[in-house]
C-alpha cells in the first residue's frame, strides 16, 4: 500500500554527466512545468556517508530498477511502448524546424506521455490528447521514418472512443472489457471472476495473490488461461536484465540476509511461482536492520478494474538513522494503538508481530512509482504475512522535502487560497508539517498493518473497491489517532492542538482542494482521492446536526470550517470502526454503498468553483520527479572508486536517455 502526496501545497559516466548538470550554488528543485504537472528534483542526503559496498549495492540495485521501465508502459496500455518509440523518433531524429505552436504542443504531448508512463492520466486514468493537428502528427512520424505506424498510433493518440480509460470506473457494462489496461485481453469480467473463483484454494492459511504476475487471455481453444509475467514468458527480456543487476548487486550486500531474499526474488522473476514470491516477502520483511533497502517487483493492484493485477514498480531507498527514531516509536507502541482501536475488539489483531517503520531517503525511483512517486510505502501487501511477521512501512523524507522546498519557490499557495481564517493559515504554517509527517506515519506504519479479516474472508472481498476502502482505514487510523493525547505522551507531537493543522487540512483537501485535479463534468475516480473524499463527505453529513463542520461563504467563496475538533475525531473513529467492519466480514454491498454514495460524486458547484480558484493560482496540481544518477568513478589508472551522485535537471533528456539504455521491450 502507498501514500499518494495529497497535493502540492507546501549507462556510462559519460552518458550520465551528458544528460545531467551538477548540483548548483542554489538547488533548485522546480526544473520543469508543463500542462498540470510540476517536474522537480530530490536531493539524497546520507549519499556520502555510506562505504563503498553500501554505493554499489545501491548501484547495481537502480540499475534493476530502471530495467523494469518498459514493464509499467506495457501494462498501462498494449500500445504505449510503440508509441513512445516513435515520440523518441521525432525527439532525436526530426530534423525540421522546431518551433512554433504545432512543434510546442508536441511537446507538450510528448511530456506528458512520458510522465504518465502512456496515453493515460497518471492519476485521473483518462485519456488525454494531442493538441497539434493529426496532420502535423503524421508528417512528423513520415518524416523520421516511422510512416508505416500511422494507421495504428494516429487513431491510439487522438480517437475518444480508443482506450478512454486506463481502468474504468464505469458504473454500468463490463469493466474489464471497458479498462485500457493491459492485464486482460478478450475475456469478460465474469469469465475472468469465474476463472479465478475456479482456481483459489478455499480457506488458505496462507493464501496467495492469484493472478498477481499474469495475464488472463483465451487460447486458440476458447480456454481461459494465465500467461505469466516471468523469465521466458511475457517481459522476459526485461526481467533478465533485472535478474542479472540484482545478481551483481548481491554480490555487495551487507548480510546474508539480504543475499538470501535476492536470491528467492530472482527465482521468483524466473518461475513466476506465487508462493516464492511469498517467500522472498516474508524473507526481505524480517530485515530490519539494512541501511539500504529496496522494492523491486509487481507490487500494488490500484490499475487493475478487478483489483488482482500488481503494477510493477520499484524504488532503491537510503535508511534516516536520526529521523526514523519517531517511527521506531510508533513501531515499539503498535500494540497499544491496535488495542485500544475504536473498532470491533473481532476485527483487532491480539498481537502486532513485526511491526517496523523508519524513515527512509529515496535514491532511485521506477515503474509505476516514477515519475509520480507516494510519500509512504507499506509492504508486503498479503494479510497473511503482516499477521504473522509484520510489515516494513516508510515514510519518504526526501521527497516529502522536495515538496515543500518547490511549494517554497511558488509565489502563490493553497492554504492562503483556501484557509477560511488566520488562525487556520497560523496554525497549518506552525504544524502542518510535523502533524502531516505523523498523519503518514500513522497511515503506513500502524494504519495499513492494523486490524484482521475474519477466517474465510477472502482479500478480494472487496473487488473494485478494495483500494478505496483500504486507503480510507489506513487514512482514518492514522486520522483518529492524530488527535490521541498519546502521540503527545510519546512526545511524537509537540502541542495538543498541533493534530487541528492536519484535520483542517484534510477536510478542506477532501471536500474541495483536490478536484483541482479533476476536469469539469468528471466524477472523482481514483482510490487515494476517493478515500479522501469518501471520509470528509461522510464526516460532513454525519456532523450537519451538531455543526461540527461548516459550510461558509465569503466574498463569493465557499469554505469549509471545523467548529468542533474531537467531535471531528469521534466520527473519524465511527467511520473506521465502520469501514474496518466491512473488510473484516467481507462486506461487498456495504463497501459498494459507501464508494458509491460519498466518494464517487463532485459537486458540481463547487468543483467550477475549486477549478477557478486553484487556475488563479497559477500552480499545477501534479507534482513527479527526475531522478538523480548514480555514477560510477574511475581513479587516474581506471579503477573503479567510488559511485556519486549526480543531480539532473532535464525531464525530457532523462525519459530519452532512459529509452536508450533501458529499452527492452518492443
Amino acid at each position: 500500500m502507498k501514500v499518494i502526496a495529497k497535493m502540492i501545497i507546501i549507462a556510462s559516466t559519460a552518458a550520465a554527466l551528458a544528460g545531467c548538470a551538477q548540483k548548483p550554488k542554489e538547488f533548485k528543485y522546480t526544473v520543469d512545468e508543463f500542462a498540470d504537472l510540476k517536474i522537480m528534483r530530490y536531493r539524497v542526503p546520507g549519499w556520502n556517508d555510506l562505504t563503498f559496498n553500501q554505493k554499489a549495492y545501491a548501484y547495481y540495485l537502480a540499475e534493476a530498477a530502471k530495467w523494469g521501465r518498459d514493464i509499467m508502459w506495457d501494462q498501462n496500455c498494449r500500445y504505449n511502448i510503440p508509441l513512445r518509440h516513435v515520440l523518441e523518433d521525432i525527439l532525436n531524429k526530426y530534423e525540421g524546424e522546431r518551433k512554433g505552436a504545432d512543434w510546442d504542443a508536441f511537446l507538450v504531448y510528448a511530456k506528458r506521455v512520458f510522465f504518465a508512463n502512456g496515453i493515460h492520466h497518471h492519476y485521473a486514468e483518462d485519456k488525454f490528447f494531442p493538441e497539434c493537428p493529426q496532420d502535423y502528427m503524421k508528417a512528423l512520424m513520415e518524416a523520421v521514418g516511422d510512416g508505416d505506424k500511422c494507421d495504428l498510433l494516429i487513431p491510439y493518440m487522438y480517437d475518444p472512443t480508443v482506450f478512454p480509460q486506463r481502468r474504468s470506473t464505469a458504473t454500468e457494462g463490463d469493466i474489464v472489457l471497458k479498462s485500457g489496461v493491459n492485464f486482460y485481453d478478450g475475456v469478460t469480467r465474469a469469465e475472468v471472476e469465474q476463472y479465478y473463483a475456479g482456481i483459489e484454494v478455499k480457506g488458505d492459511p496462507h493464501p496467495i495473490a492469484y493472478g498477481l504476475n499474469s495475464k488472463v487471455v483465451k487460447d486458440e481453444k476458447g480456454n481461459i488461461v494465465e500467461c505469466l509475467w516471468r523469465s521466458g514468458s511475457i517481459y522476459g527480456a526485461a526481467i533478465d536484465h533485472i535478474c542479472e543487476c540484482l545478481e551483481k548487486a548481491a554480490r555487495y550486500a551487507d548480510s546474508d540476509a539480504q543475499r538470501e531474499y535476492i536470491d528467492l526474488l530472482i527465482k521468483y522473476y524466473r518461475t513466476g511461482d506465487l508462493r516464492t514470491w511469498d517467500d522472498y516477502n516474508v524473507a526481505w520483511v524480517q530485515d530490519t536492520a539494512c541501511k539500504i533497502d529496496f522494492i523491486n517487483g509487481f507490487i500494488e493492484d490500484y490499475n487493475d478494474p478487478l483489483g488482482r493485477k500488481g503494477s510493477w514498480e520499484a524504488n532503491v531507498n537510503i535508511k534516516d538513522d536520526e529521523a526514523s527514531r519517531r517511527s521506531k516509536i510508533l513501531s515499539e507502541n503498535a500494540q497499544w494503538f491496535e488495542d485500544n482501536s475504536p473498532v470491533d475488539s473481532r476485527f483487532k489483531k491480539s498481537e502486532c508481530k513485526g511491526v517496523s517503520a523508519k524513515v527512509i531517503n529515496v535514491a532511485c525511483l521506477a515503474g509505476d512509482s516514477y515519475p509520480s512517486t507516494p510519500i509512504g510505502i507499506n509492504l508486503p501487501n498479503a494479510d497473511w504475512i503482516r499477521k504473522e511477521y509484520g510489515s516494513k512501512s516508510v515514510t519518504i523524507a526526501n521527497i516529502t522535502s522536495a515538496y515543500n522546498k518547490s511549494a517554497d519557490e511558488a509565489p502563490n499557495s493553497t492554504l492562503a487560497e483556501f484557509a477560511y481564517s488566520d488562525d487556520e493559515i497560523a496554525l497549518a504554517k506552525q504544524y502542518g508539517d510535523i502533524a502531516s509527517e505523523i498523519h503518514t506515519d500513522l497511515h503506513e506504519c500502524l494504519g495499513h498493518g492494523s486490524g484482521q479479516l475474519l477466517p474465510g474472508v477472502s482479500s478480494t472481498a472487496m473487488g473494485e473497491y478494495s483500494s478505496t476502502l483500504e486507503e480510507a482505514r489506513a487514512d482514518l487510523f492514522g486520522l483518529y489517532y492524530a488527535g490521541d493525547p498519546k502521540l503527545v505522551e510519546l512526545g511524537i507531537l509537540p502541542s495538543p492542538d498541533a493534530y487541528k493543522a492536519e484535520y483542517a487540512s484534510f477536510i478542506r483537501n477532501g471536500l474541495m482542494v483536490q478536484f483541482s485535479r479533476v476536469e469539469l463534468g468528471r466524477q472523482n475516480t481514483e482510490a487515494h482521492m476517493q478515500d479522501r473524499l469518501l471520509i470528509a463527505a461522510w464526516c460532513y453529513e454525519k456532523g450537519l446536526k451538531d455543526n461540527v463542520i461548516e459550510k461558509k461563504t465569503r466574498g463569493g467563496k465557499t469554505y469549509f470550517v471545523i467548529n468542533d475538533y474531537e467531535a471531528l475525531r469521534g466520527l473519524f473513529g465511527q467511520l473506521l470502526a465502520e469501514v474496518q467492519r466491512v473488510k473484516s466480514e467481507g462486506d461487498y454491498e456495504a463497501g459498494k454503498a459507501l464508494v458509491e454514495t460519498y466518494a464517487v460524486n463532485i459537486d458540481p458547484d463547487i468543483h467550477k468553483e475549486v477549478k477557478e480558484r486553484y487556475e488563479a493560482l497559477k500552480l499545477k496540481p501534479y507534482g513527479g520527479f527526475i531522478n538523480p544518477d548514480i555514477v560510477p568513478v574511475f581513479d587516474k589508472k581506471g579503477q573503479l572508486v567510488d559511485y556519486k551522485i549526480v543531480y539532473c535537471s532535464d525531464f525530457l533528456q532523462q525519459q530519452l536517455d532512459y529509452g536508450r539504455d533501458y529499452r527492452a521491450l518492443d
